[in-house]
Parts: structure tokens; sequence; C-alpha cells
């Protein structure tokens, strides 16, 4: 919520600077011209996410379709990457971004703002989660309060977290100094879980930039323009990022997974996998990440 001042708590503002009309993502701007991710940086990753996923592909017993579906998926570098080294017509790309299709996409990669609701195969994640807006939170002399700020990045203490933030925070990151900060991962865990719960059978990589609470007293977020880094600005002509906390999302996962930590249901068949520790819109946004800074 925006106070009259133009003050909102650091979830919101996220959202709508990435998200939102005109967003840094949803607008006009190339991100690919702010920062370099992975696919972009060399042929490299392709080819390395071309032999895991022949390796799935057997494991699976070679199914007649197999799903490759990459969140975030910017320019659609990797999946171009992939389709140059001739994979298989069996194995589905699929591309999950919010941006337009690039007109230079290879045609069989399909373009779409949501991944499948039934994936078998592989899901990349690179540098997605980091996009996935965070609640930041500080502690004070009166306990952890929300901090708010305003579309020119000036910030105030606000009121309490709310109960579920207030959970997350003692299980995840607790604060136990004046002027310590964290944010709130609960929305990437729920993305994640939402993901994985799409996942029938195969395996999720995802790759960004991990925390150790500890070790980031005063919280990770902060601003991409230009190739360089810069203060978080939630006025949309920045990436915003923060980094990721993996503890939580594994969770999640397992939180979210049927009996005995299996998949449920008709078809299900094995768990799907996290093979590594990295844009699809969060629920209730559509989909998106980054880059190697």
């Amino acid at each position: 919520m925006t106070g009259v001042q133009g003050f909102s708590s650091w979830r919101p503002a996220f959202a709508r600077a990435l998200y939102g009309p005109d967003g840094f993502y949803t607008g006009t701007r190339r991100p690919v011209s702010h920062y370099r991710t992975s696919p972009t940086a060399s042929p490299r990753f392709a080819a390395a996410i071309a032999r895991l996923l022949a390796a799935v592909d057997a494991s699976l017993d070679r199914p007649p379709r197999l799903d490759v579906v990459d969140m975030g998926a910017g320019g659609g570098e990797l999946l171009a990457g992939l389709a140059a080294l001739a994979v298989p017509e069996r194995w589905q790309l699929t591309a999950v971004d919010v941006l337009d299709r690039p007109d230079a996409l290879p045609e069989r990669v399909a373009w779409q703002p949501e991944p499948p609701e039934r994936i078998v195969g592989v899901v990349v994640a690179n540098e997605w989660l980091d996009n996935v807006p965070v609640e930041v939170v500080e502690q004070t002399a009166g306990g952890p309060r929300i901090i708010e700020v305003t579309r020119t990045g000036a910030e105030r203490v606000g009121p309490l977290p709310d109960v579920e933030d207030e959970r997350w925070l003692r299980r995840w990151w607790p604060l136990t100094r004046v002027g310590q900060r964290a944010e709130v991962g609960r929305d990437r865990d729920a993305a994640w879980a939402g993901l994985m719960g799409r996942l029938e059978c195969g395996v999720a990589v995802a790759v960004d930039y991990p925390v150790v609470p500890a070790s980031a007293p005063t919280g990770t977020l902060t601003g991409f323009r230009d190739g360089r880094q810069v203060p978080p600005v939630p006025d949309a002509s920045t990436d915003l990022t923060a980094a990721v906390l993996f503890g939580s999302l594994v969770a999640a996962r397992d939180s979210a997974a049927g009996p005995a930590g299996g998949p449920s249901g008709p078809g299900a068949r094995r768990r799907p996998t996290p093979a590594a520790h990295g844009r699809h819109r969060p629920a209730g946004l559509s989909a998106r990440a980054r880059d190697g800074r």
C-alpha cells in the first residue's frame, strides 16, 4: 500500500519498479544493456545445459517429449544456443518471460509469459529468483520494523512485519542487533514451490547469488544500471536484485510436496530434483530474472 507521502514497503515498490506499467522488465528498456548473465557471456553455458539435458533424458528413458523450460529467459540466448547445437526435435524448448518475444529467436523456441502447467524434463532458473520482490525489515530498539521507501529511494522505518513475515524471519534470517537488516523471501519460496508443483519429474536448476544472513548484516538489496552497480531506487530505471536464501526455497519445496516428500496425483512418477542453487514472473506477477553482473 502506498501512503499519502508516496511511501510503501519494499515488496510492492520492488514489484512495481520491475513489473508494473512501464517497469524495468515490462517497458521499452532492453535489460541486456544493463548486465550480462551466463547465457549471454559464453556459449559454454548452453553446452553445459545440453549435457545435463542428455543425462536427464536418458534417466527418464527418453520420453516422447522432454520439456526444457528457461525461466526469465531474457533475450532467449540459452534456448537459442541449444537450438544452435541441434538438440533433438522432441526436446520442447520453452522460454518464459514478460518481455516480448525477440525477433531473431529460432522458430522452434516457444515463448510465453507463464511456465507450462505440466513439465517433464528440465527447468532452468538462471538469475530469476533474485528479481522476485522481497520485503526489507530492520531491527530497531523496539523490535523488527518494515522499511518503507519512495520512488526516489528515500526510506523510513514503518510498522511491524506481519505474522507470516515475522515467522519467516525467526526461522531463516533472525535479527539480533539494532541496525541489522533482512530481506524476507516468502514470495520467492512460494514462486519456487509453485514451479516445482508443475515439474512432474525431472530436474530443476536454480543459478543465483546466495546469501548467508550472518554475512549480510545490512542485507543484499542493490541495483544495476548501464552495467554498473548502483543504489536500489524503485523508479523503474534500475534493475533491482537481492541475493537468494536457498535453504528456505528447499524447505518450501519439500512442504509443498505430496506425502513422504514425493509428488502426488495421477501420473506422478519421480520427485523433481533441484540440481543447483537462479525469471518467469512470481505468482501475481508473470515471468523474469538476470545475469552475471
